[in-house]
């Protein structure tokens, strides 16, 4: 089995997006995303050179029966967290399409937030492939896995 392609971003230590820029992307939130999405509250907690963490807060609104957040609110979360990755991978904003989102749920999320991290796995000219895991911000399980294809416009 070969491993994937990590050429785009592979380095001893992955450079950091400083502090600074970890706050435009809190921005990018608020400037670049439809409004039902900014009410998902979705905070970025981390990011560095092709990856992101958001933190998505766990909310009645998202959740249905037994506190269990509905799967559309985490495939909301690992969209935007891609969004957010691909930014750092390219620097600054660009239009951009989801072209695929395929997303495996691995066991109900309850009573708690989610971290959601994607990873940019290759960035081409046309092309940016990436993938995602959440887990339980308090237990640390994950959750939910996806991969994603986008199309730079």
């Amino acid at each position: 089995m070969t491993q994937p392609d990590r050429s785009t971003h592979e380095s001893a230590q992955p450079a950091q997006v400083p502090v600074a820029d970890v706050a435009k992307l809190q921005a990018l939130l608020s400037d670049w995303f439809a409004p039902w999405v900014q009410a998902m509250g979705l905070r970025v907690e981390s990011a560095g050179l092709g990856e992101a963490t958001l933190r998505l807060p766990q909310n009645p609104q998202l959740s249905r029966i037994g506190g269990m957040v509905c799967g559309q609110a985490l495939m909301s979360a690992a969209d935007t967290a891609m969004v957010m990755a691909i930014v750092t991978q390219l620097g600054a904003q660009r239009p951009m399409t989801t072209v695929q989102l395929n997303t495996s749920f691995l066991k109900p999320l309850a009573n708690q937030d989610a971290l959601v991290t994607a990873r940019v796995i290759r960035a081409g000219k046309s092309l940016v492939f990436g993938e995602i895991d959440i887990v339980g911000a308090a237990d640390g399980k994950s959750v939910c896995r996806a991969s994603t294809t986008y199309a730079l416009l």
